[in-house]
């Protein structure tokens, strides 16, 4: 597929660039073709989630509060309304998946 490799060449494109918009795009259209061609039932949202920053180039601190992003992603805190519609958008996962119930941790 011609657009998984044009992301593996731009996938380390620093924000702001043209390729990173690009990127954007590819990862938003790669994403919704993934959904429809493979449904997933289950998936951890915390998982989809770490593994969306890693794809972006994300730390915890760009993407809200440190302290409450962490949180979140030691499964400490759940996902609040509001965080899921902003890290939808900023992330591109379809809010399906991030209002998937997953457990906490004590």
């Amino acid at each position: 597929m011609d657009a998984l490799k044009r992301f593996e060449e731009i996938k380390y494109s620093k924000r702001g660039t043209v390729e990173h918009k690009e990127k954007m795009l590819l990862v938003t259209l790669i994403s919704n073709y993934e959904v429809k061609k493979y449904p997933v039932t289950e998936i951890d949202p915390i998982e989809m989630i770490k593994i969306r920053m890693k794809e972006f180039g994300y730390s915890a601190s760009q993407l809200g509060n440190k302290s409450t992003v962490s949180k979140i992603l030691n499964y400490k805190r759940p996902l609040t309304l509001s965080m899921i519609r902003h890290l939808s958008k900023l992330l591109k996962i379809p809010s399906d998946f991030l209002i998937q119930e997953y457990q906490l941790k004590p």
